[in-house]
């Protein structure tokens, strides 16, 4: 299948996964064979999500399960992007805010899991991220760590994130509640659209011409324009046209979907 002409300049694809390739567990029209065509047409491809839910490994079984080929080596998490940023620290403690997805990268950073332990309080870091086991036990604890020094890392900013019903709050909600309890701003945020995250995703990447595409102005597009890169904004998320009609700056290019921006 032959790409757009919008395409073809560009040597690597950044894509997003929620309101870009599905929403919720439903492929977006058309975006399996967007993701073929990118491919035939050489460029390479990496998979660049905010979720901190779930481990790669999901994500690429979600991706094959909804018609998508991937490779674990081609899904840069926002988990994955928070072990690259800890990784080469001097060893500490972290206590996490998340799934056990993003436990697991943070102690694959060569950091000591205090969850659940007396010492929880008294962690170097504290990582931050949604899950839908979040309660008041995780707020306090956080919220007295991040009191008594610990450096605070955000995964996102995100506030909501696409599902069929409606959005769901994401981990920029969770992250807002540590630092008023706190009375602390967060030290580094990792995810979209901050530098972390494209740094981890160019660390996987040879040289060329990188275009981002998302479905968020203030994400995607946002992280893309910081990153100084082209960006794509795609119509099923969470923007409408109306809202891209009036971005300012604009993308680089905006699309009803991942497929009319990459199908000719």
């Amino acid at each position: 299948m032959p790409v757009s002409a919008r395409i073809r300049p560009y040597d690597h694809v950044l894509l997003d996964l929620d309101g870009c390739l599905w929403v919720g567990d439903e492929a977006c029209e058309g975006a399996a064979d967007a993701v073929t065509a990118l491919r035939e047409s050489g460029a390479s491809l990496l998979f660049l999500t905010n979720n901190v839910r779930h481990a790669p490994e999901e994500l690429v079984r979600k991706l094959w399960r909804l018609g998508f080929q991937a490779s674990i080596a081609e899904v840069v998490t926002v988990g994955a992007a928070v072990q690259y940023h800890l990784a080469g620290r001097e060893r500490g403690s972290a206590y996490v805010v998340g799934s056990q997805a993003l436990i697991d990268h943070v102690a694959e950073a060569g950091l000591r899991i205090l969850n659940r332990t007396p010492f929880a309080t008294r962690a170097d870091v504290v990582v931050v991220g949604a899950h839908d086991g979040f309660d008041y036990d995780e707020l306090r604890t956080a919220a007295q760590a991040v009191s008594r020094g610990a450096e605070l890392i955000g995964a996102t900013r995100d506030r909501t994130f696409p599902m069929p019903e409606g959005p769901w709050p994401a981990s920029g909600a969770v992250l807002a509640a540590i630092e008023h309890a706190s009375g602390h701003t967060a030290d580094v945020v990792v995810g979209k659209p901050e530098p972390p995250m494209y740094e981890a995703a160019r660390d996987r990447l040879g040289p060329g011409r990188i275009l981002a595409v998302g479905d968020l102005l203030d994400v995607d597009i946002a992280g893309a324009r910081r990153a100084g890169l082209d960006s794509a904004l795609v119509l099923t998320g969470g923007t409408t046209r109306e809202q891209a009609d009036a971005a300012d700056p604009k993308p680089t290019h905006v699309a009803d979907s991942l497929a009319a921006l990459v199908l000719a």
